[in-house]
């Protein structure tokens, strides 16, 4: 219906350009090619089914089930027999026959991989390694309640220690003044004295 819509509405707007005649004789002779392609296509599929069916019926009186090869001129010939011979082979992993003829398919049973090793490894990188050989008491032990205190106290105290440095420098630079000064007048009575005995 849409296709039908969709070919009348090209139609429509060639004829307005001029071109609906070359376009009407071109579009009459796809859909009709279509058609024969779908045609021989349905006659294919029918000889396939045709084929695979008395196939089928010869390989019930056999014992074994053949795989089967089909001949094809096209590709999806070709591609539903290789899906057809794919899924024929019969592998039995978890089943146990009593057939003899299906004891034959059954899979031996895998062997699991040896995870020892793997174990092994993974429990050794698992074992902590000490980090700390020896315990510093002194971190272990709890904080005083006035720590906090102390550290905000202590850039003041480095103030004060300076200048309490400053201060004493001070003070004895002056006593060392008054020394020289009592030293100075101690030497001139000294030589007065000494020139008066003289």
């Amino acid at each position: 219906m849409a296709l039908r819509s969709l070919y009348s509405w090209l139609l429509l707007l060639l004829n307005r350009c001029g071109h609906a005649g070359a376009v009407r004789t071109n579009m009459a002779a796809v859909p009709g090619a279509l058609q024969e392609e779908a045609l021989k296509r349905k006659e294919r599929l029918k000889a396939l089914r045709a084929r695979t069916g008395a196939a089928a019926r010869q390989n019930k009186g056999d014992s074994e089930p053949e795989v089967k090869h089909f001949r094809g001129d096209n590709e999806e010939e070709e591609e539903v027999a290789a899906a057809a011979a794919k899924h024929t082979e019969l592998r039995l992993r978890n089943y146990a026959p009593e057939d003899e003829e299906l004891k034959t398919r059954v899979v031996p049973q895998g062997k699991p991989a040896s995870v020892e090793d793997k174990v092994k490894d993974q429990l050794e990188a698992a074992k902590p390694e000490p980090i700390i050989e020896e315990v510093d008491l002194a971190n272990l032990a709890p904080r005083k309640p006035d720590w906090d205190l102390k550290r905000d106290v202590a850039k003041k105290l480095e103030k004060l220690e300076k200048r309490t440095q400053r201060a004493i420098a001070e003070l004895i630079r002056e006593r060392l003044r008054g020394q020289e000064e009592n030293l100075a007048s101690a030497v001139e009575s000294a030589k007065q004295e000494g020139s008066d005995s003289d």
